[in-house]
């Protein structure tokens, strides 16, 4: 009996016919993936090359004037900045994991709405605010009849200032990560201190703080890479950082050698934060809603008066009030062009941030596609490069493309020239495409987060089954994967729509002549102090900008508190 069965032949493989069409086309896909890679890493190498190229006397001129107050002026702000979002983002986070008061359910998803606000916009807004000729200086003078210079007013347009501004935007990067880990471990870890008679505030700073570090520092990752990325602020309050150094190099003075050296340097710094992103990525662990273990402690009196300020001052000064202040100034004067010129102001945003949502959307598929299926080492190197655009400023990606792009022109033109006789000029520079380009690797990584997200919550036994079935690869994504990623790809499309619909720098830089959008409309007549015309555009982008936001939150913000009122009960 033993010898019959061991004399039988093996049974063949369930998976075999499968297994022999996948390593029939594994070659294909490394090689698409590699090309796409190539292609979304092309700013990122040439910044990189830009770094070994010689030092010619522009360069050297760069570096004894304005490199090292370059170096500062960003450094300084940095700083700055983290410490203003360190205060706001952990404050208001542990106020709403930690506490209950009155207004806690509203706070909690309120607190992500100067997210919606770009940067510049708030800049903008608090500029003519808050300026000797705005209404709060007036206001101030007239009530207590003061004369110029009989008092004392910080000044907005300052490094304090800017920092100030871009912190009232960037803080809920913080507040999410920081609200999450105090949600879960640190609140454990507090209720056990507290048990053993620790004081709440020294429970909080030797328990509950250095347990939520990882999350915190992930915050401050995000932050300091928006920081350094951002354009519209530090270029109006004419503060002299690297994006507005690249940009006036490049543009000013004519200097694209000088630029791609500073570009270089910039890229060391946005390294540098990616690796503590990654870093500190690795302490923030993925817990299920039964793993809550929040008790919040009930305020009351004068500490629920506090707690309400303190969570109600970042939401007034981050969105509301910039959000009154554009309505009124859009509704006593506005935009001139509003009409037809107007719409065909927002039908070039739309369809710019929609070709470039779905391109990016595609891409995005196919590399977490690809991950899923292959499952192999050399795939996810080529997605961890293709993903590293989101570090990318705006400035920093625009330089990266513009002579690399200008270079391939040039040799269509004269390819065609040499064979057909035809004068092509510039197909590609100054054009959609290379904008859409820009903006798809810019804004990859958000896609991709989405997908790679989404397709972790789907068991790997389906595709087990399916396989088991006799079907492909085709057949598995097209009846089984992509329709259980319809909600990750709706999230990302939002995402990714307002995110190109509110770019500055690289839309500056890259769009086709005379090609002018909602925000390149804002950047322009604020810069020439015509804040009550760009109000219209300015307001418009803060509205698309709250509909993602809201929906977003609304998820979140129902999942966290259903798991703690789960674990309470």
């Amino acid at each position: 009996m033993l010898n019959q069965t061991s004399n039988q032949p093996e049974p063949k493989p369930v998976f075999s016919h499968w297994q022999f069409r996948f390593h029939s086309k594994r070659a294909l896909w490394y090689t698409l993936t590699l090309v796409l890679a190539a292609c979304i890493a092309l700013p990122m190498f040439y910044i990189i090359s830009g770094l070994f190229e010689p030092a010619g006397a522009s360069w050297k001129h760069l570096q004894h004037t304005v490199l090292s107050s370059l170096i500062l002026n960003t450094a300084l702000l940095m700083v700055q900045v983290a410490v203003y979002t360190s205060v706001l983002g952990i404050g208001t986070a542990w106020l709403i994991s930690a506490t209950d008061f009155p207004g806690r359910r509203i706070f909690s998803w309120a607190l992500f709405l100067p997210l919606a606000t770009p940067s510049y916009i708030v800049a903008y807004v608090y500029t003519d605010l808050l300026d000797f000729s705005g209404p709060v200086q007036s206001t101030l003078r007239q009530l207590f009849d003061l004369q110029p210079g009989q008092y004392y007013f910080p000044k907005i347009r300052s490094l304090p200032g800017a920092a100030f501004v871009i912190s009232l935007v960037l803080y809920p990067y913080v507040y999410l990560l920081t609200r999450t880990a105090f949600s879960q471990r640190s609140s454990t870890l507090f209720n056990a201190a507290r048990s053993l008679g620790a004081s709440p505030s020294r429970a909080f700073l030797r328990i509950a703080l250095p347990a939520a570090r990882p999350a915190i520092f992930g915050g401050l990752a995000l932050v300091l890479m928006e920081t350094l990325a951002d354009f519209g602020v530090v270029e109006y309050f004419g503060i002299p950082t690297f994006s507005t150094g690249i940009f006036r190099t490049w543009y000013a003075l004519g200097d694209h050698a000088g630029a791609v050296k500073l570009a270089g340097i910039m890229f060391v710094f946005v390294v540098a934060l990616v690796l503590l992103e990654k870093y500190n990525r690795k302490g923030i662990t993925a817990r299920h809603s039964r793993d809550y273990a929040n008790q919040a402690i009930p305020l009351h009196g004068a500490k629920a008066i506090a707690a309400i300020f303190i969570c109600l001052c970042p939401i007034l000064l981050g969105c509301l009030i910039p959000l009154a202040r554009l309505l009124y100034l859009a509704s006593t004067s506005g935009d001139n062009l509003f009409g037809t010129s107007y719409w065909e102001l927002i039908e070039n945003s739309v369809s710019v941030a929609t070709i470039a949502s779905i391109t990016t959307i595609v891409i995005a598929l196919y590399f977490t596609l690809s991950q899923r299926i292959f499952r192999s080492r050399l795939t996810n190197f080529f997605t961890g490069i293709a993903t590293m655009g989101y570090a990318l400023p705006g400035v920093l990606l625009a330089v990266g493309l513009l002579a690399p792009v200008t270079w391939l022109d040039r040799q269509l033109a004269d390819f065609f020239l040499a064979h057909f006789d035809w004068h092509s000029g510039l197909l590609l520079t100054g054009t959609t495409f290379i904008l859409i380009y820009a903006y798809s690797i810019r804004f990859l990584t958000v896609a991709y987060n989405s997908c790679a997200s989404g397709l972790d919550n789907i068991p790997p036994t389906f595709e087990h089954v399916a396989r088991s079935l006799g079907a492909n690869p085709r057949r598995l994504i097209q009846s089984i994967l992509l329709p259980m990623l319809r909600k990750p790809l709706f999230v990302a499309s939002i995402l990714l729509f307002v995110d190109t619909l509110r770019e500055l720098p690289a839309t500056l830089m890259l769009r086709p002549f005379n090609f002018e959008t909602l925000a390149t409309r804002v950047y322009r007549l604020a810069s020439d102090e015509r804040l009550a015309e760009a109000s219209t555009a300015a307001i418009t982008i803060v509205i698309i900008g709250l509909i993602p936001i809201l929906i977003m939150n609304r998820l979140a913000d129902k999942e966290f508190f259903s798991s703690t009122e789960k674990h309470s009960h």
